[in-house]
């Protein structure tokens, strides 16, 4: 069990680097480096019933490749 969720973990940073613009500074980072700069992040999540909000602080360095991301990895209507 705890290899498939390494594995899961591994698939998941995996794909969160492949959806980074090819000209940002993340896109060849390594995984220690995102997870610092990506996951590790402070937000204020606000729930609504039909979405999931995340307020970020002002001076966050990332918020914008962070809204990128979420956009870009968004399942597509059906």
């Amino acid at each position: 069990m705890r290899l498939i969720l390494h594995i899961a973990a591994y698939w998941l940073i995996l794909t969160v680097r492949d959806a980074i613009p090819k000209t940002h500074v993340l896109a060849t980072a390594e995984f220690a480096t995102l997870r610092l700069r990506l996951l590790k992040l402070g937000s204020r999540v606000i729930e609504t019933a039909s979405r999931v909000r995340l307020a970020f602080a002002a001076a966050c360095p990332d918020a914008r490749l962070i809204h990128h991301l979420a956009a870009g990895l968004m399942p597509a209507a059906p």
